[in-house]
């Protein structure tokens, strides 16, 4: 859940900086909905940021090696993109009228990829603790949604797919003073009313027009977006081709679950803050008072600290959040192994009374899908939640968690096994539940990087080598630590991104 901090376009962001050009395609004409309803379009048509050709984007990724690495993963771009910036209605975590932006990319070109009737890729972002992310503005390279904005577009973008990726309630301009972090029901409906909003757009705008295929997917916190959307959609009898959820913490309880039985996610001292004012607006019972939950140093203003304009190492530096340390040093329970010691220690995030009762919730009301360590059982428990939690954070988890549908079009879930902020256990569990409920091996594809290739017809096997090969060279250069901390926010994101890419292809070409 941790941002996406892409090492292989770090360099290549600047490059794409200083080709084309920001404007409008209004030819002088242009409407304004200030209505505020969910799914209006602000301004349309919408502002247009830059333009690059496909030949622009090659060439200014091949003045790189951060930017021909890209290229080696996505391929060389069949189509330029028009990007273009999105102000829409939405709601906020207690269904509170607010506004967002975000990003539509559209493709452009001569090659018959780039125009006509295409596929639609809603795409969910990662975690991010800036306020002012913004994943359209890939020309302002101290924007930290630049990075994202401009993988994004070399995945999907420049081969012909359009482009919506919002920045969600709460980000950029949106005068929402939370964010709604893993709240399925907000998150979706952000989604769907970007989605919304930018359909409005396309008709007046130059380039590629909706095909009707919808295809959703984001890693990390964007993967569980991607799929909690996806149920959205189907609850409403709308069209979805196929989702591809990555990395995704979609058993969001029993991430919980693991974390207070001694197995924490690396990035938790900023996922739980997140979580708790988030969950906190939805349901009013995560907590009486922050001091519920976090120590005297960080209780005070903790529920208004992110997203925040301040950069998050700053916050560990001047002490308004613990870097690594969630509980103190003698908390019982303990870390569950060796590998989690780092998450205990001085200056804790955590208080040990919120721990106790958490973990007495924890063992008196088991939730059957949440056994740690996992077993063949849990991971496919076709009632993995059900059980009655007595905390408000347990009971917020299982109301969030994503194991209470089962989808109807196909799903393939990427990850890695050795992910230490998104435990694949979440990946197995959920996909365990679908396949357990019914749906079809077919339409049900689960994607571990850390697996070897099956042999000459594995459809992954390009994305498993390149992994294995960027990982074995972050070893060499850093060591295991630097492994760890690059695991899911630049090794993982480019090679699920490639799987997801060619797994909708596949969908399509069957006529999907």
């Amino acid at each position: 859940m941790k941002p996406l901090h892409t090492l292989v376009i770090g360099t290549a962001v600047a490059l794409l900086a200083a080709c084309g050009g920001g404007g409008s395609d209004s030819g002088g004409s242009e409407t304004v909905d200030n209505s505020g309803a969910r799914g209006s379009l602000i301004y349309n048509p919408p502002l247009r940021v830059t333009a690059l050709t496909a030949q622009q984007f090659a060439d200014r990724l091949n003045g790189s090696a951060s930017g021909k690495q890209l290229l080696q993963i996505a391929g060389t771009p069949k189509c330029g993109v028009n990007f273009h910036y999105i102000q829409y209605g939405t709601v906020g975590g207690v269904n509170e009228a607010t506004k967002a932006s975000g990003a539509l990319m559209v493709p452009t070109g001569s090659d018959p990829a780039c125009s006509g009737a295409r596929p639609i890729v809603l795409y969910a972002h990662g975690t991010t603790t800036d306020k002012a992310y913004n994943i359209a503005d890939i020309v302002n390279t101290s924007n930290s949604g630049a990075n994202e904005g401009s993988l994004i577009a070399a995945f999907y973008a420049a081969q012909g797919f359009i482009v919506v990726a919002p920045n969600y309630a709460g980000y950029d301009i949106s005068p929402l003073p939370y964010h709604p972090y893993l709240n399925g029901d907000q998150q979706s409906k952000d989604m769907i009313d970007s989605l919304t909003a930018a359909r409005k757009a396309l008709p007046v705008l130059a380039g590629a027009r909706d095909s009707g295929k919808l295809l959703i997917t984001g890693y990390s916190q964007g993967g569980y977006v991607a799929l909690a959307t996806q149920r959205a959609l189907q609850a409403a009898g709308q069209t979805v081709t196929a989702a591809a959820p990555l990395s995704a913490p979609s058993a969001i309880s029993l991430l919980l679950d693991y974390t207070t039985l001694g197995a924490p996610a690396l990035g938790g001292t900023v996922f739980v803050p997140l979580l708790s004012t988030s969950w906190q607006k939805q349901f009013g019972n995560v907590y009486g008072s922050t001091s519920d939950l976090y120590e005297a140093q960080y209780a005070n203003g903790i529920d208004t600290l992110l997203p925040s304009t301040t950069p998050t190492a700053t916050l560990f530096s001047t002490g308004k959040l613990p870097q690594t340390a969630l509980f103190p040093t003698n908390a019982v329970p303990g870390p569950a192994s060796p590998a989690f010691a780092a998450f205990y220690g001085p200056n804790n995030l955590l208080r040990q009374s919120f721990l106790t009762a958490s973990a007495t919730d924890v063992v008196t009301n088991v939730c059957p899908g949440n056994a740690f360590p996992p077993t063949a059982a849990s991971l496919a428990s076709t009632t993995p939640l059900a059980c009655s939690p007595s905390t408000g954070f347990r009971k917020a988890a299982v109301a969030n968690d994503l194991r209470n549908f089962v989808p109807n079009k196909p799903v393939l879930f990427c990850g890695g096994a050795q992910d230490p902020t998104v435990n694949f256990a979440s990946t197995q569990a959920t996909a365990g539940y679908f396949k357990a409920r019914g749906l079809p091996a077919a339409a049900l594809t689960v994607l571990d990087m850390e697996a070897p290739v099956t042999g000459a017809t594995d459809p992954f096997a390009a994305a498993k080598l390149g992994f294995a090969q960027s990982k074995a060279a972050t070893l060499a250069a850093g060591g295991p630590t630097a492994v760890v901390t690059a695991y899911h926010g630049s090794l993982l994101p480019p090679f699920c991104l490639a799987a997801a890419r060619g797994f909708f292809q596949q969908v399509l070409a069957a006529g999907g």
